[in-house]
């Protein structure tokens, strides 16, 4: 069996590219993003718009797939350049892995949810600190990691259980 050596994208391709993240993400097909955001990444590693859309394609897979973890998606955050930035996607991947650990529905999985949302909602805090005045993005999913959190009845983990599942 032979490895098979990816091709490079044209860097005059990289905006269309992009534009098929989106694309690729909203027909529900995160594994394609995935891959154009690492084809981007491949020419251009600090490439702000594709280090986005990778993390958000990571997190798109969260729900449906146990083996894509949190640590994946949160390695790329320091790449990111700006404060408000890491802050934000942080509590955006802490959001996205609590909710997705309530579909799963696992043994302690409630558990895991609460832990994960009032992580996140701590890191919109911090972003919320560092917005624009027309960016209420972290506000609005702060609020809505609260109302997940009381409209799904979660609460945090008894202190005799005190361990966050892994993936």
């Amino acid at each position: 069996m032979s490895i098979l050596e990816l091709k490079k994208i044209h860097g005059d391709a990289v905006q269309m590219a992009l534009e098929r993240v989106e694309r690729y993400r909203l027909l529900n097909q995160p594994h394609v993003a995935e891959s154009i955001c690492h084809d981007v990444l491949g020419i251009e590693p600090n490439n702000q718009e594709a280090l986005v859309g990778l993390i958000l394609a990571l997190t798109d897979q969260f729900e449906e797939e146990a083996n894509v973890g949190i640590k994946a998606a949160l390695d790329l955050v320091p790449q990111l350049n700006d404060s408000y930035a890491r802050d934000y996607y942080t509590g955006l991947i802490h959001e996205r892995q609590g909710k997705a650990r309530l579909i799963r529905n696992y043994p302690g999985a409630r558990f895991d949810a609460y832990e994960l949302l009032t992580l996140a909602m701590h890191w919109y805090e911090k972003a919320e600190s560092q917005r624009g005045p027309e960016n209420d993005d972290a506000i609005l999913h702060w609020n809505s990691c609260a109302r997940i959190i009381v409209n799904s009845k979660l609460e945090a983990r008894p202190p005799d259980d005190d361990h966050v599942g892994s993936e």
